[in-house]
């Protein structure tokens, strides 16, 4: 049977009709069409599905749908200006080329996103910590890093011009 839910998506507040065994990744993509946080494993291993919740990442594959009742949700569809422009971290990953084939970029971005927010200037050590839930088949970590570095030399340039 399904129950309705209330929580935020990306700065709205969505109503959803779900089952209770669903899990937030299902309900992102197949009834609110976000379909950026990508199905990889399924078990939370790889990252690939990884969504902020209350600003924290997550494994959006295995986080049950009625935990989210009334929280916060930011999806790689939600991070960029409702203009169009994309988020410094967005920016970083283009720049330093920390896109390979794609598949993994929304959850690497998402948990880059979660320790810049945490820690604006991390260390080498501190960002391969923060990314080792998130796997890239492409084997692109070399540049994933260094998007991460670019992307905390942007935010503070923003914020030291504000």
């Amino acid at each position: 049977m399904k129950r309705s839910i209330s929580f935020s998506v990306n700065g709205d507040t969505v109503q959803v009709e779900v089952h209770p065994h669903w899990n937030l990744l299902r309900v992102l993509r197949e009834e609110l069409e976000l379909t950026g946080a990508k199905q990889g494993c399924g078990e939370g291993e790889c990252g690939a599905c990884t969504v902020l919740v209350n600003g924290l990442p997550i494994n959006s594959c295995i986080y049950p749908i009625m935990e989210v009742e009334g929280k916060d949700v930011l999806t790689i569809e939600g991070l960029a200006s409702r203009d169009g422009a994309l988020h410094p971290v967005q920016e970083a990953f283009l720049e330093k080329a920390g896109v390979q084939c794609g598949f993994c970029t929304p959850g690497m971005i998402m948990s880059a996103k979660a320790l810049l927010d945490a820690n604006p200037d991390p260390d080498e050590e501190e960002i391969r910590q923060a990314l080792a839930g998130n796997m890239c088949r492409c084997t692109g970590y070399i540049q994933i890093i260094e998007s991460v570095k670019h992307a905390a030399a942007l935010l503070s340039s923003i914020e030291q011009e504000a």
